[in-house]
């Protein structure tokens, strides 16, 4: 490790940082080291990471004093929040202020921020095509996160702005198809007749890797990323190809989806209608450009093979 430039990897024990920590511990001979930030150093996830080769740190990124610890002597940083831990705009871009100056303190040569679009440069708040959210938001967590692209900025951090989009991992959980009942499955979105841009989550931790390779050349750039984009009811068809029987898509009104009672309904209901209204967002996800940074970028079909029995059991 000492011959290796170290990325500090925040959320390396979930979904996107896994995917990264995963991809440099893969390439042994690359330049990079692993220092895996995380709150519970005792994890599974956290002990397995460690096995591998990782260094695991404990970290606070709320906390200045830690994150600074935490990113010192690294080369490089990948930054994320979990919006649905705390479900606050608010509280999301203070931690990434913190970060930002965390990141600075510690004299970090490059960052990695996980960002989305502002969906208020399409759909402004006086809009009423969908409700505005807590004053100042029509989807709080894409929206928030974007503000927070200026602390970067503001703090003179060299930072690629690296914008995701949905996780095919959803379909395993709360999307997933489900048993209607006739006893047929059905795919239910809420995006009509639109092409959602979906990603495997490995691929955004593998293609922010693809940018730390190619050094500073990314840097102060913004980088759209997806995996493939396709409509539900080609989602439907490919999800039942897998499955091995047929798999019907149903459109949810945006409405119907805002109204269920959960707490992030609404902020998901906009997010549909976002990505189902407003096409630059699929425009500016250049496959051919993610596929450069990351050649092993799964489209949905091989997502789904090497899912299938996870799929099976929801």
């Amino acid at each position: 490790m000492v011959d290796k430039k170290i990325i500090a990897v925040v959320g390396a024990t979930g979904a996107q940082g896994g995917g990264l920590a995963r991809a440099i511990l893969a390439d042994t001979g690359g330049e990079f080291a692993v220092r895996a930030l995380t709150r519970n150093p005792d994890s599974d996830a956290a002990r397995q990471l460690a096995a591998q080769g990782a260094e695991v740190v404990e970290a606070d990124i709320s906390d200045e004093a830690s994150a600074t610890k935490a990113f010192d002597g690294a080369y490089g940083a990948f930054l994320m929040t979990n919006t649905w831990e705390h479900m606050s705009p608010e509280k999301e871009k203070q931690d990434v202020a913190t970060m930002a100056r965390a990141a600075k303190k510690a004299g970090v040569s490059h960052v990695v921020w996980s960002t989305l679009d502002d969906t208020r440069e399409h759909i402004p708040l006086d809009d009423d095509r969908m409700p505005t959210l807590q004053g100042r938001y029509k989807v709080p967590h894409f929206d928030a996160k974007a503000e927070a692209d200026r602390f970067f900025i503001d703090a003179g951090v060299p930072t690629t702005f690296l914008r995701t989009t949905f996780y095919w991992e959803n379909l395993l959980g709360p999307m997933a198809p489900r048993r209607g009942e006739d006893g047929r499955l059905v795919l239910a979105l809420a995006m009509g007749d639109s092409p959602l841009s979906g990603i495997a989550a490995d691929d955004i931790g593998k293609t922010a890797y693809g940018i730390f390779r190619r050094g500073g050349d990314l840097v102060g750039r913004t980088v759209p990323i997806a995996g493939e984009h396709l409509t539900g009811a080609q989602m439907a068809e490919q999800l039942g190809a897998a499955l091995g029987e047929e798999v019907a898509y149903a459109p949810v009104p945006f409405d119907v989806l805002r109204a269920q009672p959960f707490p992030a309904a609404e902020d998901l209901g906009n997010m549909f209608q976002f990505y189902a209204q407003v096409p630059q967002f699929a425009a500016a996800r250049d496959l051919d450009a993610v596929r450069e940074l990351n050649p092993e970028l799964q489209t949905f079909q091989q997502w789904l093979n090497a899912h299938k029995d996870a799929l099976a059991t929801v």
